[in-house]
Order: C-alpha cells, then structure tokens, then sequence
C-alpha cells in the first residue's frame, strides 16, 4: 500500500512542466495586469487636478493700455495685446515651418510626446551636467500655455503629457499649430503671432519676411532673453540659429537663409524709441489713482509729442557719446508747455541697460540753478535789476562761500551778479530777504523736495529733480502762472467712452509784475552775455539759469522761452565727479541742441510780459543797459544796501582772494542783523546749518 509521499510525487510527475515560453508569457501576462493596474492607479491620482479643458477658447489676460501721443500717433502698448488670430493658410509656408524647424521638427510623426527627442535631451543634459535642451514637443508646450502653470515638477509633467494625448486626439496637427501660433507668448506683451508682427515690424503676420519670421521664432526659448529691443545681438544669433535650422529641414534654401542673413530686420520704432518708455513709466504709476484698477482696454491719449521726443533724443545722445571721456555718464531732460503739458521727456542714457527715471525719481542738488527763486525774493522784497551790490568775502554764521573763479569782482549790479552766477551775492541776498522766503518762493512755484534753511541753501544745496525745476521755471515762460506738470489728456476705451478727461482750469497767479519782468530781463542776461551764453540761439527769446555743483558731480541748465521750458541734467548715477563739466557746456549742448530743433515745430512767442504793471511803474533801461554795471550817465554805479537805504562804505579788504570771515558782506558801520541760523539762535522748529566749508555752487 502506498504512503501519502508517493501518491503525491505521482501526482507531481504526471503535471507537465511548463516550457520557457510558457513562463515568459505567463509572467508577461502577470506584469501587464500589474502594469495596467499601476497605470491606472497613477494617470488616476495624476489626473485629479487636471483643469478644464473647456477653457480652450478663453482668454485670461490683463487689460492692455495703449498710449498715444498728442497727435495720435502709438508710443506704446502696455499690458497683453491680443489680435484676431491669424489664419494658417493666409501665412507663408515658411511662418509655421520656422517654428516647428526650431522648436520641434518631428511635429507630424508623433502622438503628443516624442520618446526620441526625449531620450536625446536626456542624454545631452546628462553629458553637459545641467539642463541645456528640452523635450517638450510643440503641442506640450501648447498644452502648458493654454491649461498649466509653469512649476517644474512630476505632476505638470504627467498632466501634460496627459493633455497633449488628448489634444492630439481631439484636433488635427493643423489645428494644433493654428492653436499654438496663436496663443504662444512673444514677449513685449504681445500673445499670439498676429500681435506680435504688429508689435515688433508694424505689420500682419501674413506679410512676414523669412528673418522676421526666423527672429519670431528664436523668441519663444526666452521673450525677455531674445529680446530684438534690448538684447539686439543676442536676438539676432539666436534668429541666425533658426535659419540654419529651417535651411537643415529643407524648408528655405540656402539662397534664401544668405538673404534673410544679410537682410536687416527692422524693429518698430513705437518699440525703438526706448526713452519714451520713461514717460510711459511715469504716466502707468497715476493711472490707477485716476481711474482705478484697469478692467477693460484703454487708451491714454497724452501730451508726448513724439517728433520732439525724438529730437531730445538725438540731442542727449550725441553729446553723451561727445562727453563721455569727461565722465558724462546720465542725463535727463523735461520739455513742459506754458500749460505744464509735458512734450518729451528722458529718463536717462538707456531705458534697456536702467529703467530708473531720473527725470523724475532722481533728487540731485541744482547748485546755481536754484538762484532764480533767490533772486525772486529779493525783487519781491525791494531788489531790482539794477540794484548795486557788492561781490567780495562774506561769512554768514560758519560758512563762507567762494566763487567759481576764486576771485572776488567788487561793486556789480544785481544783474550782473545774476549772469555771472556769483556765489557770494546770492549767499548775501538769501540772508538779507530771509532763507524761508527764499524756500516759500520756490515752493509757490512748484519746488516740493525738500528745502533746507541752511546757508548754502541759497547756492542750491538742494536735492531737486529734473521735473520739479521744469515746472518751477516754467512760471517765468508763461507769464508768471504756477502750473502742475501733467502727462495725461484724457483716458478713453477703444470704442471711444471717455472714462477720464482732464478739466481745463485757470492756475492761479505765482509771480506778479514788476518781479516777473525783472527776473525774465536778469535770466535774459544769462544767456545773452552770462554763464550760458553757450546755448544762445540767433534771433530767439530766450532765458535760463546753469548750475553746477561741488566737484562737478551735478550740472544743469534750464532755460525757456515763451510759453516752452526744457530742464537738463547730466552726472552719474554713483554721484562721483565729472572732469570739469558746468552747466554751461554738456548740459548747456543738449538744451541748444533740442530746442534748435524744437523751436521751429513750436513757433513760440517771445516771453511774455505777464500781468500788468502797478500803476507808474517805469521799465529800465533795456538788459543789455543792465549788465555794464554803468548808470543812464554812463558812470560806475554806486552800492547800495537795498533793505539799509544807505550807500556801501568802501571795504579795503574787498579784493581779497580767500574769504575772511570777519568781513560780512554789508557796511562795517551798519547796525547788522542777527545772523541768521547760527547755533546759538536758531529760530523755532530750525535744525542747525550743516558745515559745508568751501563748497563750490556755480
């Protein structure tokens, strides 16, 4: 009788033994039903989170705002700009064959993913140690554009991969490069290829020419990186690499990629001219406190005049390249109408390398361009043109300031010292008429940095920007009237519904007559025969003011005429010394530059008288009458203490070269004031002057 062991071996003996192929499919089997299960377990979890694909057809962008200028004409075009999107067939063959010769040259041979051109980024990133290629086809990028964020982690990848599945299964390979094309980023604001034709080269994708289309398609690996605007060099080898690509896929021949090489691809001056994105910068910072957060597209018609914005800046540019060796690295300039409109506006050398506005955010210290609101109190306080007085040493507390020229001139008239831009007179006057009369003056006018009461406050120890002084000047061009700078006439939808309009008003009187008429005949002299005498223009009415400050690290020159005033800047941004540079000469330059070629556009007027005259008032003697420094008789004048009413007394010490500071500028025999600011008497609330040594104002 047989045991248990045996019945069961012949029970093992009699099953047959599965052969190798047998086992492989067997296993083959088992792993497939785990694969599939693991599949359907993973594209699950992955799939929860997936967005919905019925928003294939919207568009979530912000508004665009288009700016023009006063004559209509397009400066720019900020926020997303979206166009009608472009018809495949209407497109030369090479547009789309650029991209897909770039971006992904198996396009039409996969289902939504490339295993190939996977496997060769791989190994390509593998052997540079970082990433340096992609894998993405042209419909996962598009799934990722129209569905995903761009976080790179395994999730987005798998739920792309996932997308692009099922973009390929629900459209044709037309259908997806129209969908790509239309809605991929261009950068510059423009999405899909009909904006971005109009934004870069002013014209429809369908009239594209092979390097316009080649640059176009060099963009998409980095907008802001291949940029043709800013990154000009870089824009064009990226776009001479997708030319080498299209001539590889046989898409273009080589006669076709040398003319396309050799051709030059012409950007959109809207975009070119890069300072006026300055203006654009300064205008997008107010439009949100006039009509609140943009919902809808507008359009903001501003008082940029486009042809003299482009004249300020041929001007800024050939005298900073003329300048550079004297280290004349920055300038700025603001050109106001007699209204405060501004016309052109330039924030600094290069909107593409510094987005900084120093035209406006910019506080530099004016130095003698900051007299004229000196001299205003004076007038207003009993001065006049041909008040004498004397340029010789002077000390008001601690300080003591010299002159650009060392040297010390004795008895002038008040003119002269205006036009010579003589430290110690200014310095002398500001004491006399009271430092915060001096600050209320500029303030009245538009000044609203900070003022300081100390001395040298009244050679132009004050941080200033180049609008403030624009503004504050153009008082004096328009016939005495405080005016706001603006830059926005009026905000409108593309359809034409007004949603801001800027209301026309009177502002009201800052300077009246005869101080108007005083200050504009002293300002005269500074460019007919004075400090800046380099920017006189034959035949034109013109005034101003140069400033330059300890150093030589700031120098300007602001000047006007009827109803017109253009502030210049130049110096550096780090705030080290120029080699010698005055308001008379770089900044000067500029200003002669541009308002030479501004001035026939404008037709000005001469400058205006202003209001009229108190009753009995008799008009000097002509400016030129004012500057000799003689009376009707043709004799020497003789000083005399506006606010003493007596005659100077005769300083022996007054040719002396090196400032004394036992020898006030006044009559050693007149009851003298209080000094004014000192640290032993410091008026309420007034912080002591801040010891500045020689600092030289000019």
């Amino acid at each position: 009788m047989a045991g248990p062991g045996n019945v069961g071996g012949q029970q093992a003996q009699g099953k047959p033994r599965r052969s190798a192929w047998q086992r492989l499919f067997y296993w083959s089997a088992v792993l497939a039903v785990w694969g599939l299960i693991f599949l359907v377990v993973f594209f699950a979890v992955f799939a929860r989170g997936l967005p919905d694909t019925s928003s294939l057809y919207q568009v979530d962008r912000q508004p665009s705002i288009t700016y023009l200028d006063r004559n209509g004409a397009l400066i720019a075009t900020r926020g997303t700009q979206m166009a009608p999107p472009a018809d495949l067939d209407s497109l030369p063959d090479y547009v789309p064959a650029a991209f897909i010769a770039i971006e992904d040259r198996r396009f039409y041979n996969h289902p939504g993913f490339d295993p190939i051109g996977m496997a060769r980024a791989m190994v390509t990133n593998m052997r540079a140690g970082r990433v340096v290629q992609g894998g993405s086809t042209l419909t996962q990028q598009l799934a990722k554009n129209l569905f995903l964020t761009p976080d790179q982690n395994m999730r987005r990848k798998v739920q792309e991969l996932m997308l692009a599945v099922w973009l390929e299964m629900k459209f044709s390979k037309k259908e997806i490069l129209a969908l790509y094309l239309n809605r991929v980023y261009f950068g510059a604001g423009a999405y899909g290829i009909e904006a971005a034709s109009q934004r870069y080269f002013d014209k429809s994708a369908k009239n594209l020419t092979v390097g316009e289309a080649a640059l176009l398609a060099g963009l998409l690996k980095a907008p802001s990186r291949y940029s043709p605007v800013s990154e000009s060099e870089r824009a064009a080898a990226r776009a001479t690499v997708v030319l080498n690509e299209m001539e590889e896929a046989g898409v273009i021949t080589a006669a076709q990629r040398e003319q396309a090489v050799t051709q030059p691809v012409i950007v959109s001056r809207t975009l070119a001219t890069q300072h006026a994105q300055y203006f654009i910068d300064w205008l997008d910072k107010s439009i949100r406190s006039l009509v609140g957060e943009p919902t809808e597209d507008m359009v903001v018609e501003t008082t940029l005049d486009l042809t003299l914005q482009t004249s300020a800046e041929r001007s800024v540019r050939r005298i900073l390249d003329r300048d550079e060796g004297k280290g004349v690295q920055q300038a700025a300039l603001v050109a106001l109408d007699g209204d405060g409109r501004v016309r052109a506006m330039i924030g600094g050398a290069s909107y593409a390398d510094s987005q900084f506005n120093r035209a406006v955010d910019a506080k530099r210290q004016a130095g003698s361009a900051f007299k004229p609101f000196v001299y205003l109190a004076a007038v207003e306080a009993g001065y006049t043109p041909q008040t004498p007085v004397v340029d010789q040493p002077i000390t008001i507390g601690n300080w003591s300031p010299r002159n650009y020229s060392g040297t010390f001139s004795g008895n002038m008239t008040l003119a002269q010292a205006v036009a010579q831009s003589t430290n110690t007179v200014a310095a002398y006057v500001a004491d006399q008429v009271g430092r915060d009369s001096v600050a209320r003056a500029a303030r009245r006018l538009g000044i609203e940095s900070r003022i300081g009461l100390e001395p040298a406050m009244a050679l132009g120890a004050v941080e200033v920007s180049p609008l403030e002084m624009a503004t504050a000047y153009d008082a004096f061009a328009n016939g005495g009237r405080r005016v706001d700078a603006y830059g926005i006439s009026r905000i409108r939808t593309p359809q034409g519904r007004v949603i801001y309009q800027r209301q026309s008003g009177q502002s009201g009187q800052a300077i009246n007559n005869p101080s108007l008429y005083y200050m504009n005949q002293m300002l005269r002299g500074v460019v007919s025969s004075g400090s800046g005498r380099s920017a006189a223009i034959s035949g034109r009415d013109l005034a101003g003011k140069t400033g330059t400050t300890s150093d030589y690290k700031d120098a300007w020159f602001v000047g006007y005429t009827g109803g017109f005033v253009t502030a210049v800047w130049v110096g550096k941004d780090d705030n080290t010394a120029m080699r010698g540079v005055t308001g008379g000469s770089s900044p000067a330059a500029i200003w002669k530059g541009f308002m030479e070629a501004a001035l026939p556009r404008l037709n000005a007027p001469r400058i205006p008288d202003g209001p009229a005259m108190p009753e009995g008032w008799v008009a000097p003697d002509p400016v030129g009458d004012l500057m000799s420094g003689l009376d009707q008789n043709g004799l020497p004048v003789e000083p005399v203490d506006p606010l003493l009413g007596e005659p100077y007394v005769e300083d022996p010490e007054a040719q002396v070269q090196q400032p004394s500071p036992k020898q006030p500028m006044m009559r050693p025999n007149a009851p003298q004031p209080a000094p004014r600011d000192t640290p032993n008497q410091q008026p309420e609330g007034r912080q002591p002057p801040e010891r500045r040594g020689d600092a030289l104002f000019f």
